[in-house]
């Protein structure tokens, strides 16, 4: 059976899988990313770990992987396949395409995280209905992927769709985001955001974003407070995403989407009553969890060796 492998690089985990060519994921793994044993380390493990899995392919399905794609966090230069920076990881200019295809001696595809995680959104989960969406993840950040047509907008520099980044908020309390600015959207809406403003609310520094949503659920007025706050920047947010980009869907992902309808009951009206000309998309959850980084890393191998054949036969 013909199969690729696929990385997805986190700051803590690295999920690996080997994928079909109908993108069923006939092995999946995962190993600690090791950053605490510096950058180097981390290279090493991600190394080993993808000649792992072409053994590993080799031996169940008697044929080597075609190819390998690896999703990878902060900015990324996709054309030349190298992280250029990711300070989670220690990241400076390291050239994981040409580090990669050598010691697995395969075509390698690079790709950044959101932007992999939302290719798979668009063709495999809650984007694969239209030809337009907007996907954002929001977790510890907020990032954002913007799909057209099957395939995602990366932008002249590699950093197209960091909503998060978008300033929300202008006024003299406005939190600093770790960016440099203030008033961004992932200060005020992201999980990291929310827990913040619940421990302060609560004088209870564990308390977190989850414990927040279930307060709401109970209808304790100050986990509505924080709630409606950090719905509102999201709004705000949002409704400059969609004025720019006109999408079909908005697919809403990461960490905060599990607090389900307790998010996008309030967040779909919110998001309604700002709007004057525009349409309002489909909000909607993503589908595919924590398993878009890998499918969307498969994605990014299996259009490699298609654009590779395509430029053979031309």
């Amino acid at each position: 059976m013909k199969h690729v492998i696929a990385l997805d690089v986190g700051g803590t985990t690295i999920k690996a899988a080997l994928v079909s060519q109908d993108h069923t994921l006939l092995h999946e793994t995962r190993r600690p990313t090791a950053t605490a044993q510096g950058p180097d380390a981390v290279v090493t493990g991600i190394l080993d770990l993808a000649a792992e899995l072409r053994a590993l392919g080799e031996a169940r399905f008697g044929r080597a992987p075609e190819a390998a794609g690896i999703a990878v966090p902060g900015i990324v230069d996709t054309r030349t396949g190298t992280a250029v920076y990711a300070a989670n990881l220690g990241w400076r200019e390291v050239p994981l395409k040409s580090e990669l295809g050598r010691h697995l001696n395969l075509p390698v595809a690079v790709g950044h995280d959101v932007r992999t995680g939302g290719l798979a959104e668009g063709r495999l989960g809650a984007g694969r209905a239209t030809d337009r969406f907007l996907f954002m993840p929001v977790g510890t950040g907020i990032a954002g992927a913007i799909g057209i047509d099957g395939r995602i907008e990366e932008g002249a520099h590699g950093s197209a769709g960091e909503i998060g980044h978008i300033r929300v908020r202008s006024d003299q309390a406005a939190p600093r985001c770790g960016c440099g600015a203030t008033g961004c959207l992932e200060a005020l809406a992201s999980a990291s955001a929310i827990s913040r403003a619940w421990a302060r609310a609560t004088g209870d520094p564990a308390a977190d974003a989850a414990a927040c949503a279930e307060a709401v659920r109970r209808g304790d007025p100050r986990a509505e407070a924080v709630w409606r706050q950090a719905v509102d920047a999201l709004a705000d947010g949002l409704v400059i995403g969609l004025t720019l980009l006109d999408p079909h869907t908005l697919i809403i992902g990461g960490g905060l989407a599990e607090a389900g309808e307790t998010l996008f009951t309030p967040l779909r009206a919110a998001v309604r009553e700002r709007l004057t000309f525009q349409r309002l998309p489909l909000i909607v959850p993503a589908a595919l969890g924590d398993t878009a980084g890998c499918l969307g890393a498969g994605l990014l191998a299996w259009d490699l060796l298609a654009m590779e054949f395509t430029e053979v036969t031309a």
